[in-house]
């Protein structure tokens, strides 16, 4: 966006169409030392909404130390994000770490391995968040990004195990066109455990910029109710200043709500 401060692209954003912002968690404890800058936003009317993680390694690392820093790290998030106002924190099981599509094909652990690690992870980040009235969401990568969580079903399953209604699943648009036989259906089937939907097209740009079929989806939203936001998470294929308010019509010209 073409702001600096967050006033001024709160400012600019929803003159752009859209009502919130949706912050990036990095590594390094450094989203808990932004509780100066985002208390001073909340307080100038500033709607922080959600926090996606940003970082170079997430809960279901193979490496132990790594996975309990992005724990710690997410503990900083859940809790910063519920002070500022906001109601969820965005993770993935992992980003870039492995694919069963590429060699060497065969990971370091075994898939019960793979399920008990995040299933250990999400129980910590879960009760952190339970006792901060915010919701911890998993959201599914496509196969090349991760081999462990793709469809919102395989995320559905963890968290039906886990029992805490404070973990949710995070749809992402892009993800699911690849992994989703049926987008439409995949929603409707998680309706009870969506916590967050983010939204970019088939080929990662702003919806409305790909081949992706949204009406049915947007469709099935609104027929189940769902009140959260869509978050924009996506490359641009056109300026700024072009793009986003392009998508904020596009997505409005559904009248999901």
């Amino acid at each position: 966006m073409p702001a600096s401060s967050l006033e001024e692209k709160f400012e600019w954003v929803t003159a752009a169409g859209w009502d919130a912002l949706e912050l990036r968690g990095k590594g390094g404890h450094s989203f808990r030392e932004r509780l100066p800058e985002l208390r001073r936003a909340q307080a100038n009317g500033v709607v922080m909404a959600s926090v996606c993680v940003e970082m170079s390694h997430f809960i279901g690392a193979f490496d132990e130390d790594a996975r309990q820093d992005a724990i710690a790290n997410m503990l900083d998030q859940i809790s910063v994000i519920a002070e500022v106002g906001g109601k969820v924190a965005v993770t993935p099981a992992s980003w870039g770490m492995f694919s069963l599509r590429l060699p060497p094909f065969t990971p370091p652990r075994t898939p019960a391995q793979d399920r008990a690690v995040l299933l250990d992870s999400l129980q910590i980040l879960g009760e952190r968040a339970a006792s901060e009235g915010v919701l911890i969401c998993l959201e599914a990568l496509n196969r090349y990004e991760d081999h462990m969580i793709n469809r919102l079903g395989q995320g559905i399953s963890l968290i039906a195990e886990l029992g805490l209604d404070s973990v949710k699943v995070c749809a992402d648009f892009f993800h699911m066109d690849i992994e989703e036989a049926d987008i439409s259906a995949s929603l409707r089937a998680a309706f009870p455990f969506l916590g967050h939907v983010q939204v970019s097209d088939s080929n990662r740009m702003e919806p409305g910029a790909g081949h992706l079929n949204w009406k049915p989806a947007l469709d099935t939203l609104a027929e189940l109710g769902y009140d959260g936001y869509l978050a924009l998470e996506s490359r641009l294929s056109d300026d700024a200043s072009v793009a986003i308010p392009d998508a904020a019509r596009f997505l409005r010209s559904f009248e999901l709500r």
